[in-house]
C-alpha cells in the first residue's frame, strides 16, 4: 500500500512543499509588515549556495555539520533581506524595481553562481545530506507513516515555524504590531511603534526563513549544486502568500499542494507512465499567475485580506 502512486505523491508533495513553506513564512513576515519582498528567489539561491559551501569546507560530525550549514543558509539569506530593507526602506526605493534587482544580483547569472564556480562546487555532490528519518519507528505504517514519519528534520522544523510563525502574529504584542504596521504605519507610529525597526526586523527574519528554503534543496532533495538550483521556488513561494490569505496555516496546505504538483511528473516517470513533464511542471506558475492577477486588482486585494499598506513606502513626515 505504501509503494501505491497515491501514497508516494503526498509524501514526496510534503517533501517539495518544505522549501516552498519555509520560503512563504518568510514573505508572510516581510508583507505582514508592508514590505512586498520580489527578491525571494535570489535569497533562496544565495542561501542554498552558502549551505551547501559549508557542508563541503566545515569540518566534523554530520551531526555538528549539518545544522551549521542551515545557519550559514539562514545568515546568507538575512544579509541579502538586510541589503533589500535598506533599499526600500532607508532609501524608499520601489520595492518591485528593488526586489527583481536583488533576485538578478543574486540568481543562477549572479553572486550565486559565482561563489559556485569561484569554489568549485559542482564537481562534488554534497559530503553530508538530510536523510529521511523513522520518527517514532513508525515509517511503516499504511498511508501515513511514509508521509508523516518519513521525512527529513527540515520537514519537522518546518511544521514548528508554522505554528510559532502563527501564533507570533496572533497571540504576541510584537505580533499584532507588526500586522498593525502592514495595516496603518502612520496610526501605529502614532502610538510610539517603529515601523522601520519593525519592517527591518520582519524583512531580514523573512530572508533568513528564504535562505533555510534554499539549503532545503541543496542539502536535502538534491544535494548537489547546479545554477539556478531553486528552479522558481521562490516566485511560487510570494503568490502562496497570497493564496494562503496570509495565514501561517494556510501556508502549509498551499506549499504541500504545489510540492505535489512538483513532484508528480518525476514520481509518474519512475512508475514508467509517459507523461510530459512540461506540463506539470507549468501549472505550480500557472496557478501563481492566476493568483497574481486577482491580488492585483483593488477589490481582489481587500477581498483576500492583503495588508493595506503592501508595498508602500512610509514617510513619517507625510503624515
Amino acid at each position: 500500500m505504501n509503494n501505491s502512486i497515491v501514497v508516494v505523491v503526498l509524501a514526496s508533495a510534503v517533501a517539495y512543499g518544505t522549501p516552498l513553506l519555509y520560503a512563504a513564512l518568510g514573505e508572510l513576515l516581510a508583507e505582514r509588515s508592508g514590505v512586498l519582498n520580489l527578491g525571494v528567489e535570489g535569497m533562496m539561491l544565495v542561501g542554498a549556495v552558502m549551505g551547501f559551501l559549508a557542508v563541503q569546507k566545515i569540518d566534523g560530525a554530520k551531526g555538528v555539520v549539518l545544522p551549521l550549514a542551515v545557519a550559514v543558509a539562514a545568515l546568507a539569506g538575512a544579509v541579502a533581506a538586510l541589503v533589500l530593507a535598506f533599499l526600500v526602506i532607508t532609501l524608499r526605493a520601489n520595492q518591485i524595481v528593488a526586489g527583481l534587482a536583488l533576485t538578478i544580483l543574486c540568481g543562477a547569472a549572479g553572486l550565486s553562481s559565482y561563489i559556485a564556480n569561484d569554489f568549485e562546487l559542482a564537481t562534488d555532490p554534497a559530503r553530508y545530506s538530510f536523510e529521511e528519518v523513522n520518527a517514532f519507528g513508525l515509517q511503516d505504517l499504511p498511508v501515513v507513516g511514509p508521509v508523516l514519519f518519513g521525512q527529513t528534520w527540515l520537514v519537522y522544523a518546518s511544521w514548528v515555524c508554522v505554528l510559532l510563525v502563527g501564533l507570533y502574529l496572533s497571540r504576541t504584542r510584537p505580533g499584532l504590531n507588526v500586522r498593525a504596521i502592514g495595516e496603518a504605519p502612520a496610526a501605529a507610529d502614532a502610538m510610539g511603534i517603529s515601523v522601520a525597526k519593525y519592517r527591518y526586523l520582519h524583512t531580514t527574519a523573512g530572508g533568513a526563513f528564504a535562505g533555510v528554503g534554499g539549503a532545503c534543496f541543496s542539502l536535502a532533495l538534491t544535494p548537489l549544486w547546479v545554477d539556478g538550483l531553486t528552479g522558481g521556488t521562490g516566485w511560487i513561494a510570494i503568490a502562496l502568500v497570497i493564496f494562503a490569505f496570509w495565514r501561517a496555516d494556510l501556508c502549509l496546505v498551499g506549499a504541500y499542494v504545489f510540492g505535489a504538483f512538483s513532484a508528480l511528473p518525476l514520481i509518474l516517470q519512475a512508475k514508467g507512465y509517459t507523461v510530459t513533464p512540461q506540463l506539470f511542471q507549468a501549472l505550480p506558475y500557472v496557478m501563481t499567475i492566476v493568483v497574481l492577477v486577482i491580488v492585483s486588482s483593488g477589490i481582489g486585494r481587500r477581498r483576500l485580506g492583503a495588508p493595506a499598506s503592501l508595498g508602500v513606502p512610509y514617510v513619517r513626515e507625510e503624515r
